[in-house]
């Protein structure tokens, strides 16, 4: 894919000055906590975008996204959002920079990679990061990962209008062979956990369906979780965030108010008690544990958070009873995309030709399987 994307990059402009690679990630335990100020636990995977990228002599920019077989030709004066389009994620990051005072010239920038888009995988923080580093290696403005992670954010929030929090570009760019990466979404402190998964593999099942709610409901939720914590500050001064709510506190300030907006918080706080205990339970070598409690974030993410979907809720619950299954739930902003399991890496392939049919028959969807390595984060790749 690498060398795919630079003799592209070849045929187009000629020869590029550096490529990069950025990774989607996938995410253990702790859906929709980060925007909440609390933990996540994410790692990269063997899935990725690279960009392949040089100098311009003028203002112009040229992008060329591969998979699209899509080219867009505009100024660096003239950048402007357009509605649904990949270019977003490539010059909502350029736009970020230059807001940041960082002085860019014109580029020529090719697009490619095989993360699947809307999978839950990530691939719009993965294009983000990848450009994000192409551009910060190009015009040497030594930014540290760290900028570069908020600036990525921030163009997903300005740009494609998804208020996410931080954890897919964190887990893009900081990503570590075989470990997790547990971070704190308030400090930003983080640290590495080794994921030793012993005889088992994680296996991604794609609904390969991604309803139009997706989006729009993001918004939504993280809009309900600070209702909740307005009606928990009311009461307790200097709560900032769920982070600080106890569930006693929702009980309290939410419950007989809107209860509708304590469910959704009710999942969060839990959902990052469980985290924690989570990354013992890897620590300690108890993958059945750390199992279960991927199966009750599914309950919570569908029936408390109302992110999930049927073909989701579908995929969890067939393989609920398989003991070659310790843990299932669904990944990602909701509404599609992925379920991600722990499975005996011996039963894949069974678990897929029987799972398969069955999925086709419920929903007359194709089912596609992903068995996830954990890779390294965004870095430079040889030409």
């Amino acid at each position: 894919m690498a060398q795919q994307t630079a003799q592209v990059f070849q045929e187009l402009f000629g020869s590029p000055t550096l490529l990069t690679r950025s990774p989607g990630r996938v995410n253990i335990i702790g859906e929709h906590t980060d925007y909440n100020e609390g933990f996540v636990l994410p790692a990269a995977i063997n899935k990725a975008v690279y960009v392949a990228v040089s100098r311009r002599a003028d203002e112009g920019i040229g992008l060329y996204a591969a998979e699209f077989r899509h080219r867009y030709d505009t100024k660096l004066s003239e950048i402007a959002p357009r509605s649904g389009k990949w270019t977003n994620y490539v010059l909502g990051v350029a736009d970020q920079l230059r807001q940041r005072g960082h002085r860019l010239g014109g580029f020529n920038l090719v697009l490619h990679g095989d993360v699947p888009t809307g999978a839950g995988l990530s691939s719009s923080a993965a294009v983000e990061c990848a450009t994000a580093y192409a551009l910060n290696e190009l015009f040497e403005l030594g930014l540290p990962r760290e900028e570069l992670i908020l600036v990525a954010q921030k163009a997903e929030h300005t740009w494609a209008g998804v208020m996410c929090g931080i954890m897919d570009q964190f887990a893009s760019m900081f990503g570590k062979a075989d470990h997790v990466i547990q971070l704190d979404c308030r400090s930003m402190a983080y640290n590495y956990v080794p994921l030793n998964l012993k005889g088992y593999r994680l296996l991604l099942l794609n609904t390969n369906v991604k309803h139009s709610l997706s989006s729009s409901e993001y918004n939504v939720r993280r809009a309900q979780c600070e209702e909740g914590v307005r009606l928990v500050a009311a009461r307790y001064p200097g709560t900032r965030s769920l982070r600080d709510v106890t569930m006693d506190q929702l009980q309290e300030c939410v419950a007989q108010k809107d209860i509708l907006v304590y469910r959704r918080c009710k999942y969060v706080v839990e959902e990052n008690e469980r985290l924690l205990q989570g990354c013992a339970d890897l620590l300690q070598g108890r993958l059945e544990d750390l199992g279960m409690k991927m199966y009750r974030t599914h309950r919570g993410l569908s029936e408390e958070y109302e992110v999930s979907c049927p073909e989701l809720d579908f995929l969890v619950a067939a393989v609920r009873e398989n003991d070659h299954v310790l843990g299932a739930r669904m990944m990602g902003g909701g509404f599609g995309g992925c379920t991600i399991n722990i499975v005996r890496e011996d039963a894949i392939d069974g678990l897929v030709a029987d799972l398969a049919p069955r999925y086709h028959k419920a929903t007359g969807l194709e089912l596609t399987p992903i068995v996830a390595e954990i890779g390294e984060g965004t870095g430079r790749m040889p030409l």
